[in-house]
């Protein structure tokens, strides 16, 4: 199969079939593989792409995977208050926050610049009823 730019749906299904073929092969051409694997790639990236994941979604998701608790967010965050208040999405992240968790946790930072889906919205107001 030659290799072309994909641009249909059809194209992509051809070009999975022949990559699998390739794979099967006891020693596959590596530059065809990577050639074709960059033309799969860059359709995919178009046609079917990955939203990028929630802030504190990302945060909970490189604790689970490093086995953090919120007590070792604290030198990210500053202090346990905070800790507290961003996890629960009482208070945005900070831009000295974000720098930090990029830089110590691996967090990218387009990531954590976004807005989180459900915003630090303030609480509603309270209003006193008037007695007489």
């Amino acid at each position: 199969m030659k290799p072309k730019v994909l641009k249909t749906d059809r194209d992509h299904k051809q070009a999975l079939g022949y990559v699998e073929k390739l794979l099967e092969q006891a020693s596959p051409d590596e530059a065809e593989l990577e050639l074709w694997s960059l033309l799969l790639e860059k359709y995919e990236e178009e046609h079917f792409p990955i939203a990028t994941p929630d802030p504190i979604e990302a945060i909970r998701f490189r604790m689970d995977q490093a086995g953090l608790s919120p007590t070792d967010l604290q030198p990210y965050l500053q202090s346990k208050s905070k800790v507290s208040e961003i996890m629960s999405r009482k208070r945005p992240l900070s831009l000295s926050m974000i720098r930090a968790l990029h830089y110590g946790l691996k967090i990218p930072a387009e990531v954590l610049v976004q807005e989180s889906p459900a915003s630090y919205l303030p609480a509603p107001r309270k209003t006193r009823s008037a007695a007489h």
